[in-house]
């Protein structure tokens, strides 16, 4: 989509100072982490699903109470409407450009040029964490990815790479690391560390914060300096967690959309955990796994058929709607018990038709 003939406001996130701030494996286990509380979570087109707003990455350095070489990679947005995304009829899928960043000074209030929003992968906001229901789902989706360094399959969906850990969980997490140093080409988005805040194993990456910055300086950053759009690392505790405004308090290089985990089964706590995120960092979110799942005394993954399809029909127009969330992943990752998981045997699954026809409203 072409902003033609529109009264465009430009907005700048402005960013907090930082002073405050995969191995998908069986998530149940996590009982057993009591500092997890009850937050202990699972394992190419127009403007796409939103189609009201265009954005422009640009980086700006400040000094306020962060490492003095402290980056801000601040996102400007371009508001053409104030009204929800609408539903649309059609499935078809165009591929978008990805446009050069524009460079600015703080005393700016608006970026030289606005193109298409970089932070929406293809223009979509729907994706997949996890591979297994790609064939079924890829007309709809924008983005997916496996936890792994170099996810692959043919289509238009963006396929993101991720920095699952540092390489000391276990032999897969090493080879990851290993395979992530071997990237070439900086692709369009990539992501950081699964889950670092919680203990290594059962599907958590378990890194120090020290640990954490050391490689994101070493990997991340250099990305970020090539174009790439970078994820935070996200979070085991969800609105718990106290990891992530510590580990920003120490780069050099802030992040461009915050990346985050939702395991609730009601609207009302997915609403508490994207406005911590949003309250707290300020950033763009994506929703990198939901999952339907009783969080309030445990981790237990919803196993009536019911409840999920009225959790996937309530969670998508929401995630569709919010101005705040640039992207969102249904998690396929284990540990989620037998129904939720998108895929039974080789077709879809009742609640993978469920969220098919939920994404399919919108793209």
């Amino acid at each position: 989509m072409f902003l033609k003939n529109c009264s465009l406001s430009f907005l700048l996130f402005a960013l907090v100072p930082s002073t405050i701030a995969a191995n998908h494996g069986l998530r149940a286990k996590r009982l057993n982490h009591h500092h997890c509380h009850h937050h202990a979570p699972s394992s190419n087109g127009s403007l796409g699903s939103t189609g009201h707003e265009a954005t422009v990455v640009a980086t700006t350095t400040q000094s306020a109470a962060l490492p003095a070489t402290h980056t801000h990679r601040t996102t400007i947005r371009a508001t053409t409407s104030n009204s929800p995304p609408q539903p649309v009829t059609h499935s078809s899928t165009t591929s978008v450009g990805y446009p050069i960043s524009s460079t600015f000074t703080q005393s700016q209030t608006t970026p030289t040029t606005v193109g298409t929003s970089r932070l929406t992968p293809n223009g979509i906001k729907a994706g997949i964490a996890g591979g297994d229901a790609y064939p079924f789902l890829k007309d709809h989706i924008g983005w997916w990815y496996d936890w792994s360094p170099r996810p692959s399959k043919p289509g238009m969906p963006i396929a993101v790479p991720m920095l699952w850990g540092v390489g000391t969980t276990d032999s897969t997490d090493a080879a990851r690391l290993a395979d992530f140093k071997k990237i070439k080409t900086a692709p369009p988005f990539v992501l950081a560390y699964e889950e670092p805040d919680c203990p290594p194993g059962f599907g958590s990456a378990g890194v120090s914060v020290s640990a954490g910055v050391s490689g994101w300086e070493s990997l991340i950053v250099p990305l970020g300096n090539r174009g790439t759009l970078i994820g935070s690392p996200s979070m085991c505790k969800q609105a718990d967690e106290t990891w992530l405004a510590d580990f920003r308090s120490k780069i050099s290089t802030d992040w461009d959309f915050t990346a985050i985990h939702i395991n609730k089964n009601n609207l009302a706590g997915v609403k508490k955990d994207i406005d911590h995120y949003w309250e707290t960092y300020k950033k763009p979110i994506w929703v990198t796994e939901f999952a339907c799942v009783n969080d309030h005394n445990g981790f237990v993954p919803c196993t009536d058929q019911e409840e999920i399809d009225t959790f996937i029909k309530e969670i998508v127009p929401f995630l569709e709607a919010n101005e705040h969330v640039y992207a969102y992943a249904y998690s396929n990752g284990l540990g989620l018990g037998d129904v939720w998981p998108l895929m039974k045997g080789n077709s879809l699954s009742a609640s993978g038709r469920t969220y098919l026809a939920a994404i399919s409203k919108y793209h």
